[in-house]
């Protein structure tokens, strides 16, 4: 081995050695204690961990709990990635327009929800949303629309969280974009306008391809985020209510294995969510390679 290889080699060892101990040694104990019924009993003396096989996922694939857990989780995030990639783009195609004296304001605006704390957020959105004395109930009355209970009724519950989460998310993405919109070269625009190429057909043939990366990076990092959902509904709606209908699958991890101490069973939903959270990732990198 060279001199240049064995100092690569040190320089890497320190970062490697705390993915290995903080990321590949609790993702492999997770899905081997996926196997077991590790459980309060078990804290106590570990002898009375059994292995137990598949019969974890076995119990999940015939839970309707997990089943509605995991359909309101793939529903958010189906529901607020996409909406939350296109508010994101749209706010960056502000900020990177001919706009210097509000540029400022504009970013100010937009990234502060990204900084906020989210429990104080999601307790402020809780109001807005209040049937009787909320604000978003108050502006629709002056259309003539009446009360809706957001968070009450099932079939608003998780739409309701999912607005919450895009105007908490967006931000981020839109710094993305702008670094995206910003490392398109001028020449590009500038020969299309010569050959007559208005500003959507711009759009079209030269902002979207040339943010193929940006978007493929975006919608992962999205897709991550949004599959994970926890802390809004958890705020918002205490027990994954009404009827299970904000229940999400890290909810459904965290009441099985820190309120009822199955964490055997926890684990294996966090495995299952896991895979879920592989697949999408590479479903999105096979569908950019097939694009390019």
């Amino acid at each position: 081995m060279t001199n240049e290889g064995r100092a690569a080699i040190w320089f890497l060892a320190p970062a490697l050695t705390v993915i290995c101990v903080f990321f590949l040694l609790p993702v492999a104990a997770g899905f081997v204690l996926s196997v077991t019924d590790f459980d309060i009993y078990a804290l106590a003396d570990v002898r009375n961990i059994r292995f137990v096989g598949f019969g974890n996922y076995e119990a999940l694939s015939k839970s309707p709990v997990f089943w509605a857990a995991l359909r309101n989780t793939l529903i958010f995030a189906i529901l607020a990635g996409p909406l939350t990639v296109i508010a994101s783009l749209g706010s960056a195609l502000l900020l990177n327009a001919k706009l210097s004296p509000l540029k400022p304001l504009f970013r100010t605006i937009f990234f502060a929800p990204v900084v906020t704390t989210l429990v104080a957020v999601a307790i402020v959105w809780r109001y807005m949303f209040h049937p009787r004395f909320g604000l978003l109930n108050t502006v629709l009355g002056w259309f003539g629309v009446e009360a809706i209970d957001w968070l009450g009724d099932p079939r608003y519950a998780l739409p309701a969280i999912a607005i919450l989460a895009i105007w908490k998310n967006f931000g981020y993405n839109m710094i993305i974009f702008v670094a995206g919109l910003q490392s398109i070269p001028d020449d590009l625009y500038e020969a299309a306008r010569i050959d007559g190429a208005g500003a959507l057909r711009q759009f079209r043939h030269i902002t979207l391809p040339m943010l193929g990366p940006t978007f493929l990076f975006v919608g992962i990092i999205t897709a991550i985020g949004y599959l994970q959902l926890f802390a809004e509904p958890y705020v918002m709606t205490p027990e994954g209510g009404p009827l299970n209908s904000t229940l999400s699958v890290v909810m459904l991890m965290y009441r099985e294995g820190f309120r009822w101490w199955t964490l055997g069973y926890a684990a294996a939903i966090a495995a299952v969510l896991f895979v879920i959270i592989v697949a999408t990732s590479l479903i999105q990198l096979r569908l950019r390679r097939k694009e390019a």
